[in-house]
C-alpha cells in the first residue's frame, strides 16, 4: 500500500513539474516526442523548398532555421537577437516563420531600424513563437498565446491556413524541438 502511494506520488511530481514549464528549460532536460506528424509538410509553397528541408528534423530550432535557405533574413534576426541558443535548447515550440519575401516587404529603413535595436527585435521574435508542438489540426481557428505575451488568430486548414493577416507558405515541418509554418508576413506586436 505504501508502495503504491509512493507510486502515484511520484508520478504526479513529475506530471505537476511539467505543466506550465519554460519554453526555454532544455529540451535536453525533457523527451522530446518522436515528429510523427510533417513528413509531409502542407502549404502552397512547399514544392520548392522541399530539398532544403532535409535532415532538419534531427537539428535544434536555431540551427534548423539556418538550414534553410527561404529563412535566412530570420535566421539573421534569430542571431542578432542572440536566440540561436535558445530556440536550440527550448522545449516544445511552434514558430510561425517569415520567409525572406516578408522580410524583404518592409521598407529597408524600418528594417534596417529593427534588426538594429534587439529589444524590439526580441519582442517581434517572442510574437511568433507559442509554446508546445501544434500540428495543422490544432492549429485550426486558433487563438494562440504568443512567448511575446499577446495573442495569434489562426483561420481556416490546410493550404488555406493565415495567421492574422499572413498567409501559410509551407508548415507542419518538424525540427527536433519545434514545429514551423513558414509565413509571407512578418507578425508585428500590438
Amino acid at each position: 500500500m505504501k508502495r503504491a502511494l509512493l507510486a502515484t506520488a511520484l508520478v504526479l511530481t513529475a506530471a505537476v513539474g511539467t505543466v506550465g514549464a519554460s519554453p526555454w528549460t532544455s529540451s535536453a532536460a525533457r523527451p522530446t516526442p518522436t515528429p510523427t506528424a510533417g513528413a509531409n509538410p502542407v502549404g502552397p509553397g512547399c514544392a520548392p523548398i522541399k530539398k532544403s528541408l532535409s535532415g532538419i528534423s534531427d537539428k535544434g530550432l536555431g540551427t534548423a532555421l539556418a538550414q534553410i535557405p527561404e529563412l535566412s533574413m530570420l535566421s539573421q534576426a534569430v542571431k542578432t537577437a542572440d536566440w540561436q541558443t535558445k530556440f536550440n535548447q527550448a522545449a516544445h515550440l511552434t514558430l510561425f516563420a517569415p520567409d525572406n519575401h516578408a522580410f524583404q516587404a518592409i521598407p529597408v529603413k524600418t528594417r534596417d531600424k529593427i534588426m538594429a535595436n534587439k529589444q524590439e527585435l526580441t519582442k517581434i521574435l517572442g510574437y511568433h513563437a507559442v509554446q508546445g508542438r501544434l500540428t495543422p489540426a490544432e492549429l485550426k481557428n486558433a487563438t494562440l498565446a504568443t512567448l511575446q505575451g499577446g495573442d495569434l488568430t489562426v483561420k481556416g486548414s490546410g493550404k488555406h491556413t493565415t495567421v492574422n493577416q499572413a498567409k501559410l507558405v509551407c508548415g507542419d515541418i518538424q525540427a527536433r524541438n519545434a514545429t514551423i509554418y513558414i509565413i509571407d508576413k512578418v507578425l508585428m506586436p500590438h
